[in-house]
Order: C-alpha cells, then structure tokens, then sequence
C-alpha cells in the first residue's frame, strides 16, 4: 500500500492515476456494492472526482493532468477506502441515481436501487392509471427515488418521508440542489402518520429489509451505513408488513405500490403464501423488488392485515 502510495503521489495523467488506483483496489479484500461491482469502475469514480471531470468521461480524459494536489488527495482516499472500508460514495460525497447526480454522505444509504430502471420507463408498463400527479417516496433516506420521479416526472408533485431527521436533512440539500423545491416535500414520519388522509397515484418505498442473519454477516462497508436504514427484524420484514397493512388506504383507486425487499422476498412470499406479488425484472440487474396495484390490495386485503 505504501508502495502504491508512493506511486500515486507522482501520477501525472488521469490515464498513469487509474492504472495506479485500479491495481491498489484489486489488490484489497474489498466489498463493491454501492454504485460499481468491480475494481476498475471504482477507480474511475475516485479518479474523476477527485479530478472534477464527469463520471462518463471516455478515453480522451486518459490524458488529462493531474496536479500534486490532486494526486495527494487520490492516495488520501485510496488509504481509507481500503483501510477503512469506507464506501467510495461517503468519500467522495457524491452519488448518482437515474442519471442524477447526488450528495452522499453517512446521514443515508447510498443510492443504489434498481428502482431506477422503473423510474426512468414511468413506472410503465405497471403503473396503468392517468398521469401521476402524486408520487410519495416513503423511507426515502437522501430521497433518491422520489427525486428522480420528481425530475423525470415533471408533472408531478412528489412527497419524501423518512422517519430518521439526518436521512431527511440530506434529503432537503439534494432536493435544492436538484431546483425541486416548489414540486417536493419533505416530511418526518414513521410510515405514513405525517401525510394521514391524503391518496397517492404511486407509492414506492425501499425500505430496511435485511434480515438478522444477513445483517450480521454484511461486509464492513455496509456496517458504515446508518443501521435504522438496514435491519428490519428477524426475517427482515418487520416495516414491509406494516407498509402492506396500510398502503391502500392512501392510495388512489387506480394507484400503484412499489416495494424493495431484496434477499427478503422468500419470506415475504412465505409470510403471504395466497398475495400474488409481481416480481419486476431488470435489464441492469437487481431483485427483490414487487409491484402491487390497489386493486391487488383490496383484494387481498384480509391476507395483508391478517
């Protein structure tokens, strides 16, 4: 590591910076689940940070200079990504979902839901009522979900909801950042008590879902995320079963209810033997994630209050 470091130090080029983060990385024992799945793409997003170029820059960036400041400030990152487990995101302070890019930082989860495809199709081919007008994110920690539906959506008026004020506070920044403010609210609620009486086209919510077992054999870059935002009981449902109780009394008739429950979905379908979840596929991966419309939970209402 030291080695490295010194290396990196004296890079010159984006390109020589890289190739020296890259081959650190994939030297480590790290975890890449929050925004890249491999070394390289990681090191593209330290990289370019770092650099103030655009995450989707191609290869005519390789030869952009890097500055002895700069390449200090890699090998600073670099040093605690790998010795600290530290997600990249939290370092970098920025994320993107949707497209959009985002403030990230310890007061949230990283954004990395697949619920993004979804938000960019419109909620098609799931969503069959009129134009949505109301859209609410309920446990939407730095508000990602609701933010994109706001900003591909933009006749609709979208409401954020989290119980965990920080979460909310970091939401609020990025809902400035985005000009969203006169199109999105953002309210402190424990599920729905904050928006009682009021109907929704579209709900969506990824809330904490991972199970005990799970939970506890996380690798150590999911232990720097907020713990209220992961865990959720013994089988990971414990939200998820309060949302199913609820939901339909603030949706609209032809409304729409999304849910994430991740490596949570066999408990739920054990939990709900006779509900006719629809599991949604992605083109760019993800799972665990299910579709119910009004109807559906009218139908079986018995079954979710039960």
């Amino acid at each position: 590591m030291n080695i490295a470091h010194e290396q990196l130090h004296c890079a010159t080029s984006v390109g020589e910076a890289l190739d020296l983060v890259a081959a650190a990385l994939d030297a480590a024992d790290l975890c890449y689940g929050h925004g890249t799945d491999n070394p390289w793409d990681e090191a593209v997003q330290l990289v370019l940070a770092v650099v103030g170029l655009p995450a989707d820059s191609d290869n005519s960036a390789l030869p952009h200079p890097v500055t002895r400041e700069q390449a200090v400030r890699m090998a600073s990152l670099l040093h605690t990504r790998i010795e600290d487990r530290v997600p990249l995101p939290y370092l970098t302070g920025k994320a993107f979902f949707a497209g959009l890019p985002l403030r990230c930082d310890p007061r949230a989860i990283i954004p990395r839901s697949p619920i993004a495809e979804l938000v960019l199709a419109g909620f098609q081919p799931w969503y069959a009522g009129p134009g949505p007008e109301r859209i609410l994110d309920l446990c939407c920690g730095g508000g990602c979900i609701g933010l994109a539906s706001a900003w591909y959506l933009p006749e609709a008026r979208v409401d954020l909801l989290d119980l965990d004020s920080e979460a909310l506070s970091l939401a609020a920044e990025n809902v400035t950042d985005l000009g969203l403010e006169a199109r999105v609210r953002v309210l402190q609620s424990d599920l729905f008590a904050a928006v009682a009486g009021e109907r929704y086209d579209i709900i969506v919510c990824n809330p904490p879902y991972v199970d005990a077992d799970d939970l506890a054999a996380m690798p150590p870059e999911y232990h720097h995320e907020p713990g209220l935002a992961l865990g959720s009981g013994v089988d990971g449902l414990d939200l998820t079963r309060r949302l199913l109780q609820m939901a339909e009394d603030y949706l609209q008739p032809s409304g729409l209810l999304v849910v994430e429950v991740g490596n949570s979905q066999e408990a739920l379908e054990l939990a709900f033997p006779t509900v006719p979840f629809t599991w949604l596929e992605f083109e760019h991966g993800g799972h665990g994630v299910f579709a119910l419309t009004a109807r559906e939970l009218r139908e079986y209402r018995s079954s979710l209050r039960g």
